[in-house]
């Protein structure tokens, strides 16, 4: 049972993976959510497209004074070494992780940073092995309520690692 990780989720500005314009995170320890944290990210490129607007509300205007992904990657990596202080590698968690996995890849590609090679476990596929038909579909929200957690604000991307988290501790 998984029971230490981190849970991810990105939005992006645009159809470039590279382009995250906000990031939620939940540090789960011993079963217990034990911190989290959210930013805005100033996009790279810095361009909004929009399709990504309507689903997520971000703008422009709303990331113009965000800080650049090594900033806040800066504060999620002291997060993850006081959070799991004797863990050499937690694991982190994605509804959909390709998606969260390559956008983090990306983003560290443009700016040239070490990535350490996380390890992903995906909570899309494993809703898919434990409902199975049972839902309707296994997106996030509809997972979220089959484990008994009630996802508001979708597309926020902290509200949406708070679900993944939720549905982490029930079907991993």
């Amino acid at each position: 049972m998984l029971r230490d990780f981190v849970a991810i989720d990105v939005e992006t500005a645009n159809e470039e993976p590279s382009s995250i314009c906000s990031l939620g995170a939940v540090f789960v320890r011993h079963g217990k959510v034990a911190d989290t944290f959210y930013s805005l990210v100033q996009p790279e490129p810095e361009y909004f497209s929009y399709f990504c607007q309507r689903v997520h509300g971000i703008t422009a205007s709303d990331t113009s004074d965000a800080p650049i992904f090594p900033k806040v990657w800066e504060e999620v990596a002291k997060r993850i070494a006081d959070t799991y202080p004797s863990a050499c590698h937690v694991p982190f968690v994605a509804h959909n992780s390709p998606f969260d996995e390559g956008c983090l890849k990306a983003v560290f590609k443009v700016y040239q940073m070490d990535y350490p090679d996380y390890l992903f476990y995906d909570t899309l596929a494993a809703s898919r092995r434990e409902f199975g038909r049972s839902l309707p579909n296994h997106q996030l929200q509809t997972v979220a309520e089959a484990c008994g957690y009630e996802l508001r604000h979708h597309h926020h991307a902290l509200a949406d690692a708070e679900a993944c988290a939720a549905i982490a501790l029930y079907v991993l």
